[in-house]
């Protein structure tokens, strides 16, 4: 049978993508190189906020509230229906010593979201493990963290159990079937697959596919260094940040604390530089980790874009082609809004936003940054 739509990517964004459309009756093929979840979805650290959401768009923050408020519903319904625990954790987070508080509150204000500036000594009397020496601290109690591997294995579980979507793994996209200007199914290392849409949620690697059609598209990957420590259950009771770094308490004593930022292409290799400059960010926050040991470390690629903002939406001058991609160092934050938004405009129904700020069409074309590649390029 032909598939109304293809979905090419099985990171989390290609992964929601395909169930929200299955979930509206579509025929969805998902197709990934390698096992769904297992870059940039699988490596980040999971806080289901920006970092310093002041400090982003409004279209990042449209996004971002919408999944912050959906994200509480998706993890009983993966673990009703998959027996998988997305562990959708609300420890809460300190910002420690930042320098645009006023900002930080002024957003908040704005956006009516609990963002307040706390005594440090109450900062202490909760996070007793936390360094000395920090003299201001903003507190955010219901930003929550998921645990991502979890949550990637619940909807590939879920995706399973759905008649109308067939998953394709170790099955790389190496080109598009075009039909004049539309695009009407993809080349793979096991033929051809056909369908009226294809959607291209391949992350950090989707530049590099749309340039089969010599087209330049301002997604790049950055690379994003990560370790991990196993403590007691209890060691650390919320998020903190601090100077760029950051520590996330599992429910089970694992603490991640991240990341680098590396412009280095399509490497990740894990360094020793990036592995003794994360410890010591990890003591610099906790002392205590001094006496921990690593457990384990690892990195992947974010797929960056122009201001992080993501492109949703149909690409101009190629009927049947769709983009979800870009969401940078927030995809899994904007997650389920990112992949609502493009259910929505796929399937012509009422946007839970505004679409326009996402729109390859009018970025495109406004920047100029992603065009038809001469053949001299």
């Amino acid at each position: 049978m032909k598939a109304e739509i293809l979905v090419v990517g099985g990171g989390v964004i290609g992964l929601l993508s395909a169930k929200m459309l299955a979930e509206q009756g579509q025929q969805v093929v998902l197709v990934e190189r390698g096992s769904t979840g297992q870059e940039a979805s699988w490596a980040g650290g999971g806080i289901v906020s920006p970092l310093y959401p002041w400090r982003y768009s409004p279209a990042v923050t449209a996004l971002a509230h919408w999944s912050q408020d959906y994200y509480p519903r998706l993890a009983p319904q993966l673990l009703a229906s998959t027996a998988i625990d997305p562990e959708v954790y609300a420890t809460g987070l300190y910002w420690l010593d930042m320098d645009d508080e006023a900002e930080a509150l002024a957003w908040s204000a704005r956006e009516q979201r609990p963002l307040n500036a706390v005594d440090m000594a109450d900062v202490y009397r909760s996070v007793p493990v936390l360094a000395k020496g920090f003299s201001r601290a903003m507190h955010m109690p219901e930003v929550a963290n998921v645990r991502n591997p979890r949550l990637v294995q619940a909807l590939r579980a879920a995706l399973l159990q759905m008649p109308n979507v067939t998953l394709h793994e170790h099955c790389e996209v190496n080109g598009f079937i075009r039909d004049g200007a539309r695009i009407c199914g993809v080349q793979t290392a096991r033929g051809e697959m056909r369908a009226e849409h294809v959607v291209v949620a391949a992350g950090a690697w989707s530049g590099e596919l749309l340039r089969s059609l010599m087209v330049e598209l301002p997604v790049k990957p950055v690379k994003g260094q990560m370790i991990l420590y196993k403590c007691a259950e209890d060691f650390l009771t919320s998020m903190v940040l601090a100077n760029g770094r950051y520590a996330i308490p599992r429910r089970d004593g694992h603490i991640l604390v991240g990341s680098t930022l590396e412009f280095v292409g399509f490497d990740k290799t894990p360094t020793d530089t990036a592995l003794d400059s994360l410890k010591a960010s990890a003591v610099a926050l906790l002392p205590d980790l001094a006496e921990a040991e690593v457990v384990t470390q690892w990195a992947g690629l974010r797929p960056s874009s122009p201001e992080g903002i993501p492109f949703i939406g149909p690409m101009p001058g190629f009927d049947g082609l769709w983009l979800n991609c870009g969401h940078f160092r927030n995809g899994l934050v904007m997650a389920p809004a990112a992949c609502q938004l493009l259910t929505n405009l796929m399937l012509e129904q009422a946007p839970i936003v505004d679409p326009q700020p996402y729109a390859p069409a009018g970025r495109l074309g406004a920047t100029g940054k992603a065009r038809s590649r001469s053949s001299k390029a």
